[in-house]
């Protein structure tokens, strides 16, 4: 989540969560830090002598710690927004930045971790969502040398790599939280957007096999065509653009904006999630678990009955449903923490701890 924001559409964030020139931040400033894994074997086999990890931390390392997993396509910076970071980590707030200790790691292919821009390109392995798991299991496990967790809250792509830590690694957080996701296999309308934001990259002439000399024209009309297809909600755009000309001026304005910043970036991160599918392990998951769903959410519709279903399999599970409105913004509206930063706060303080 927070796609927007990571591709650079300033203006389309600023209309659909609000100005952010307002904000004073009053939780402490993120510490930025790299970790260096050594001879990283992804899914695939292949092996690379270093992988970048990237993240940030926010707070006393001594404190119970909260990890924080971001969208496709953005970074542990994305998640800082007024509308998230601002309703959650200050002062009072349900992840309190005095009381938790907050981690914000960037996956595997995205921010300041190692990804294919870095020089080899399309030759960079074929990355996965269980790849991007293990990275933060190494930056939370050897870079910060933790044991356990808190909480682990994740929104879009990052809902999904919860419902991952979930099954994989079933007794490392009390609690889990994923957002904007559902614990099934990739399908349906989600996987053929996905694929076709995929192959209109990779079919342009200029994209030369991932060797371009230059950033192919249709990354841009693909990038915009897949976010206002899958995310801003139905109410929403209609109270945006009424008419034609508003309609005219919200598209030119997107095309306008700059496009993300490599191609071959982007065509990995959306195709990370062509093998997603927890759904064989559910029963494993022992953590209390709060899935936060939104009714208007175009690439996990509620009317599937997908989420009811798995739910049933999850020991612990319940799920919040936020209702469509002209306030909520279909899958982007869990970047809004205002829409459920009280249940977040029942859940982390009545979670059980492991007994000692």
């Amino acid at each position: 989540m927070f796609d927007c924001l990571a591709r650079g559409l300033f203006g389309l964030c600023v209309l659909l969560f609000g100005a952010t020139e307002l904000f004073a931040q009053t939780y402490p400033a993120p510490v930025e830090a790299t970790f260096v894994a050594k001879d990283f074997r992804f899914h695939t086999g292949e092996v690379l002598p270093e992988v970048k990890l990237h993240y940030r931390t926010i707070g006393d390392p001594k404190n119970e710690a909260v990890v924080v997993l971001h969208g496709t396509t953005g970074s542990g910076a994305s998640m800082l927004t007024p509308a998230f970071a601002g309703e959650l980590f200050g002062p009072g707030q349900p992840l309190d930045a005095a009381k938790y200790f907050i981690v914000l790691p960037d996956a595997i292919g995205h921010g300041k971790s190692s990804k294919p821009s870095d020089g080899l390109k399309a030759k960079f392995p074929r990355y996965n969502y269980d790849d991007m798991v293990a990275g933060q299991n190494l930056v939370l496990t050897q870079a910060l040398g933790l044991k356990h967790v808190r909480l682990i809250i994740g929104n879009s792509m990052g809902g999904m790599h919860t419902w991952i830590w979930g099954v994989t690694h079933p007794d490392f957080a009390d609690a889990l939280v994923p957002m904007a996701a559902q614990p099934t296999e990739m399908s349906s309308r989600n996987w053929m957007m996905r694929r076709l934001i995929i192959d209109t990259i990779r079919n342009d002439p200029d994209y030369n096999d991932g060797n371009y000399a230059a950033q192919p024209k249709s990354l841009r009309a693909a990038n915009v065509f897949y976010g206002i297809a899958t995310a801003g909600g139905t109410l929403a755009y209609q109270r945006l653009a009424p008419t034609r000309v508003l309609a005219d001026k919200v598209l030119d304005d997107r095309l306008a904006a700059p496009a993300p910043a490599d191609a071959n970036d982007t065509l990995y991160q959306w195709d990370s999630s062509r093998d997603y599918n927890p759904a064989p392990q559910l029963e494993k998951i022992t953590a209390q678990l709060l899935a936060i769903n939104a009714a208007d959410d175009e690439r996990n519709p509620p009317e599937t009955g997908l989420m009811d279903e798995a739910l049933k399999r999850v020991k612990n599970g319940k799920l919040l449903l936020i209702p469509a409105s002209a306030e909520t913004r279909g899958h982007l509206t869990t970047g809004m923490a205002k829409f459920y930063a009280r249940e977040v706060r029942e859940l982390i303080t009545a979670a059980p701890r492991p007994r000692s």
